[in-house]
């Protein structure tokens, strides 16, 4: 999904502003965080706040030139709530995030309110020196952004958060959302589905060297399926979906399957093929309340059918979600295949995402999880 444009920071007269979000470099082709803070900021003001956006570009501006603009900017941010974004890519190229520091320094010594918002938690699939060294480092800078910030948040719960000290008290768990407008699924979803032909939809395949693998699982899990059902549509979008084409037309000739390959697609437009769909297949790593594309499943009121991992916990397992072991893929057919085939099933799957979605994912209860975080003085 492409991302929105960040507007210019706002300032309403008389109205003071309840918080910054800060972000660094610009992911391509789309960015998720940004999304994200765009959302937030839309929860703050229908709750009557005010959350603004501003950006430290390094990428484009250089480093030096992009902290000067950040210590001219930052004194009107004094005793306010800034809430840092972090994933190790918006402060660095090479995933040695010194970056997020030299920010913090800066916000510090101007007398900002920090609370870090940590998008990246973990990384389990480091293999070789160099990257177990860059791992290493990156739980490092985030110890000690951690250590830094007056409040943290954690899109997972902070028990499967691997560098936290043991006693973090500062740190609050906050769920992501779906980065779609705000919308109501259950009146969406009424007539939209074909009554012709069961529909699957995979929201994003990794790109590199794990996309061969990922195609690999999708295209067997699919075959599989369709072994069971009449007729069967696989529709798939986001990054890395064309580069998959190729490998899924391949595997999946001959097997009757109606693939429909989209690519990156605006957000309304993702929002609209996820209603249309019956179920979310997900196999881009495990499902985790950080996981959007399969979040983006729940708020359309899909089942999603997906891996386990060490992030899956309360309260995603509360929507309507079936989970196979990592590396699975027979787990993983047998629950396609049991959603796809029971419609009494598929409809309770889809009422429980609906019932999690309001309860945990949506903006306005995210919103209202951090305005708690930032009344805490």
């Amino acid at each position: 999904m492409p991302s929105a444009a960040i507007p210019p920071v706002r300032r309403t007269l008389g109205a003071p502003v309840a918080a910054i979000a800060l972000l660094g470099r610009q992911d391509l082709p789309t960015d998720g965080v940004r999304d994200y803070c765009l959302q937030l900021s839309r929860a703050f003001a229908r709750r009557g706040e005010h959350l603004d956006l501003a950006e430290v570009r390094w990428e484009t501006e250089g480093w030096l030139r992009a902290s000067l603009q950040l210590w001219r900017e930052s004194p009107a941010w004094k005793g306010k709530w800034v809430l840092l974004q972090y994933t190790s890519l918006m402060w660095s190229r090479r995933g040695f995030p010194l970056g997020a520091l030299a920010v913090l320094g800066i916000l510090r010594m101007r007398g900002a309110k920090i609370c870090m918002v940590f998008h990246d938690i973990r990384n389990d699939q480091a293999h070789g020196w160099k990257n177990r060294l860059r791992v290493a480092y990156q739980y490092q800078v985030m110890r000690r952004a951690y250590a830094w910030a007056a409040r943290s948040v954690l899109t997972v719960p902070a028990a499967n958060v691997p560098w936290l000290p043991l006693s973090a008290d500062r740190a609050i768990f906050v769920p992501v959302g779906s980065n779609f407008p705000e919308s109501d699924p259950q009146s969406q979803n009424s007539g939209v589905r074909s009554a012709s032909i069961l529909t699957v939809a995979v929201f994003g395949v990794t790109d590199g060297s794990r996309s061969g693998d990922e195609s690999a699982d999708i295209s067997y899990v699919i075959k599989q399926a369709m072994s069971s059902v009449a007729s069967l549509k696989l529709v798939v979008m986001g990054r890395g979906a064309a580069e998959a084409e190729a490998t899924l037309r391949k595997d999946l000739d001959g097997s009757g399957v109606v693939l429909t390959v989209l690519g990156v697609l605006p957000p309304e437009q993702v929002q609209q093929q996820l209603l249309m769909a019956d179920v979310l297949l997900c196999v881009r790593g495990h499902i985790s309340t950080r996981r959007g594309s399969a979040i983006a499943g729940i708020a359309c009121g899909l089942p999603v059918v997906g891996y386990r991992g060490e992030e899956t916990a309360v309260p995603i397992t509360e929507a309507g979600v079936l989970l196979a072991d990592p590396g699975d893929r027979v787990g993983i057919a047998e629950a396609l295949k049991r959603v796809l085939c029971d419609a009494k099933f598929r409809d309770e799957m889809r009422r429980r995402s609906l019932v999690a979605e309001q309860k945990y994912f949506s903006w306005d209860a995210i919103a209202e999880q951090f305005l708690r975080v930032l009344s805490v003085e």
